[in-house]
């Protein structure tokens, strides 16, 4: 569950910010905030085309897609048409951002591609970590109730009503999966597609029907 055990930090923008933090999710808070700062370093090839809205001149941005403060678009990433971009948003380089897509306080590391109809809310996704079509990350629970992480026999408290999933480097999600509050996923796991899935996957790990894990190992 910890941050240096899900994430090689030399893929994002936010290394120096993350390594603060022994388990990722206590990152959330501070998005916002930490982009505003980081937006203020950012080299000539990030041009600030809104307010607190840094683009680097070798992405692609659609004429469709909703860019909102703050959040800085990585370089050679693509942000396809109507995707929705709320704001405190860092979007590593080489992403994709797809149609429909919305994101909203989120790190995305570099290569992550979130190409299809994919809701990713309060959530960290690793380097290359992919949603499959329709996948998405439930960040509240339905009681409104605070957000435990629950792993084999441990269960840890965040403290955080909003909560979605934090996804380690090259994690596979299929289709139209539910990731719920507080999933955390280890590195290298596929999850089958229409999958449920909570708690903490381990890493090298199968995610399949019925909850069941197998190790690929």
């Amino acid at each position: 569950m910890k941050t240096d055990e899900l994430y090689d930090l030399t893929h994002t923008l936010a290394c120096d910010y993350l390594k603060k933090f022994c388990y990722p999710w206590q990152a959330l808070a501070g998005i916002k905030d930490f982009i505003l700062e980081l937006g203020k370093t950012l080299d000539e090839n990030f041009k600030e085309i809104l307010p607190s809205v840094w683009v680097h001149n070798s992405a692609k941005i659609a004429p469709t897609a909703y860019l909102g403060s703050p959040c800085i678009i990585g370089a050679n990433t693509e942000v396809r048409h109507c995707a929705f971009i709320r704001g405190s948003a860092l979007v590593g380089e080489g992403c994709v951002v797809g149609n429909s897509t919305e994101l909203k306080n989120v790190i995305l590391f570099d290569g992550v591609q979130v190409p299809h109809y994919n809701y990713v809310g309060d959530s960290i996704l690793g380097y290359k970590s992919h949603m499959g079509a329709g996948s998405i990350t439930s960040n509240v629970k339905s009681d409104k109730t605070l957000v435990t992480v629950k792993g084999e026999g441990t269960a840890v408290q965040t403290g955080l009503k909003k909560f979605g999933a934090m996804l380690g480097d090259h994690v596979e999600v299929g289709c139209n999966s539910v990731l719920n509050p507080g999933t955390v996923i280890g590195k290298n796991t596929n999850v089958y597609p229409l999958s449920c899935v909570r708690g903490v996957i381990p890493a090298d790990s199968i995610y399949k029907s019925g909850e069941k894990i197998v190790s690929k190992k």
